[in-house]
Parts: structure tokens; C-alpha cells; sequence
């Protein structure tokens, strides 16, 4: 048994200190799990117009893929509410989890190819405003305002 100094029990398993750790790994399988959905969106688009969608694999890996997606991206939103106030997950989530699926989806499935430049700036400084505005939400939550 391993003593350490000044103690005769080893220091048990580190829990991470930082919100990023968990938002970001549920953030990113999240984009996964939201291309997945896309995809079988897609199939069952497919499956209504009469192709035989469901003897292909195709499918059924991604509902496969995206069962499994939700469940780390549960288990790893409860572990960080259960460590860390609601008050600060809650907006990190959202911007990591919105950027994520803003890169997945122009990686994947190249939306942004098909853009004019008008709908690009438009998207950009849609989701600028409310990164922004979830900042100034919670950067002055606690200051009272009154006159």
C-alpha cells in the first residue's frame, strides 16, 4: 500500500476542477449526436419516398451511434451540475455546445459552402449577439440595479 507523507491513506481519484473538462467533452459528442440526428433525418426522408432505407446499415449506425452519444452527453451534463452551480454550466454548455455543432455540421455536411455571404454574416453575428448577450446576463446577475 502506497503511504503517503504525513498520511497513511493514498489520495482517492481527482475529480477535474475545471466546468471546461466536462462541457467541452459533452459539447463535443453532443455536435455528434446532433449530425447523427441530421442523418437519420435524412434516411427517414428517404425511407418516405418509398427507398428501401432499412436494409441498409447506414441507418442503423447512426441511431446505434446516436444512442450512445446521448448517453455520455447525459451522464457528463449531470457530472458537471452535480460538481459545479447550474448558474455556470448552464451558459458554458450552451456556447461550447452551439459552437460545436456550428463546426460539425460546416465540417460534415459543408453547409456553409452553399451560403451566400449575406446568410453567413447573418449567422455569424446572430450567434455573436447571443454569446455576448449570455455573457452580460451572467457577468451582472448579482449587480442590483435600482435607482
Amino acid at each position: 500500500m502506497l503511504l503517503l507523507i504525513g498520511g497513511s491513506t493514498p489520495a482517492g481519484p481527482r475529480t477535474p476542477s475545471n466546468v471546461l473538462v466536462y462541457v467541452l467533452v459533452c459539447s463535443a459528442i453532443g455536435s455528434l449526436s446532433v449530425s447523427c440526428v441530421k442523418g437519420l433525418g435524412i434516411a427517414l426522408k428517404e425511407l418516405f419516398s418509398g427507398k428501401p432505407v432499412l436494409k441498409e446499415p447506414l441507418g442503423w449506425v447512426l441511431l446505434v451511434c446516436l444512442v450512445i452519444c446521448i448517453s455520455i452527453q447525459i451522464n457528463y451534463l449531470n457530472k458537471a451540475l452535480d460538481i459545479f452551480n447550474t448558474s455556470v454550466v448552464t451558459p458554458v454548455y450552451y456556447v461550447l455546445f452551439t459552437t460545436a455543432v456550428m463546426m460539425c455540421s460546416a465540417i460534415l455536411f459543408k453547409e456553409w459552402q452553399h451560403m451566400v455571404l449575406d446568410n453567413i454574416i447573418g449567422t455569424i453575428s446572430g450567434f455573436l449577439t447571443i454569446v455576448s448577450g449570455i455573457f452580460l446576463l451572467h457577468a451582472f446577475r448579482d449587480m442590483p440595479f435600482s435607482n
